[in-house]
């Protein structure tokens, strides 16, 4: 019997696998075209009104004090923070800066913190971005550097994806090609699901312009002790 399949052509009996595998397709977060049709207070609405009844399914007793304000919060908090970044209304705008004092060596912005979701179970992904360019004539302020990275943190991810999101987009704000991003995190879907492992990190990087010559990457990972 032939298996049915996913839109993607993939037989349904391979999903698990692939989420365990982390395989990823593109380097745009996946949407619908009326991804943005809702507005925020109405997706709050549905998504609190979808939770309550997962938390129904689960045997909880939604009278008690401590869960009946749950699937509210969750709905808040899935809208306006930790999935905020599906919205290009939030996307941070980058204002650029001439370069006065003509500096033109590398600038390191390293151990920016995140808190991300695994796409593929919904838990968190937690770790830190590390980002360098170099000036093409102009700079930016370095809180939008965090900005851009946390940005892309929150939505649903695969590191893979979220680093080349990051280095596209500061590639596009700096008006450079002299781009690197180093991302090392660790994955609750691997610790706390699973396989369990709670010791092990993943690392994923993307390197462009002068940051692919060896003597420029290498200076790079010296700032950053690796």
């Amino acid at each position: 019997m032939k298996l049915k399949e996913t839109s993607l052509n993939i037989p349904v009996n391979n999903i698990e696998l692939i989420g365990d595998e982390h395989l990823s397709f593109s380097p745009d977060t996946p949407l619908r075209e009326d991804a943005f049709e809702m507005d925020d207070q109405l997706k709050i609405e549905l998504i609190a009104k979808h939770f309550k009844e997962i938390m129904h399914v689960l045997g909880l007793d939604l009278t008690d004090d401590s869960l009946k304000g749950t699937p509210e919060r969750v709905a808040k908090m899935y809208v306006k923070e930790i999935f905020s970044g599906l919205n290009p209304e939030n996307k941070p705008k980058a204002t650029l800066f001439e370069n006065k004092y003509q500096y033109n060596e590398m600038l390191v912005e390293k151990d920016i913190q995140f808190y991300s979701n695994c796409e593929h179970h919904f838990v968190p992904i937690i770790g830190k971005a590390h980002v360098a360019y170099i000036s093409s004539g102009q700079v930016v302020g370095l809180s939008k550097i965090n900005r851009i990275v946390q940005y892309y943190a929150k939505r649903p991810q695969v590191q893979e994806r979220m680093t080349i999101q990051i280095a596209n987009e500061l590639k596009e704000a700096l008006k450079t090609d002299d781009v690197a991003v180093v991302i090392n995190a660790a994955h609750l879907c691997v610790s706390s699901r699973g396989v369990q492992d709670v010791s092990s990190t993943t690392i994923t990087s993307e390197f462009s312009g002068k940051f692919k010559e060896e003597a420029t990457k290498q200076e790079f990972f010296k700032y950053l002790n690796l």
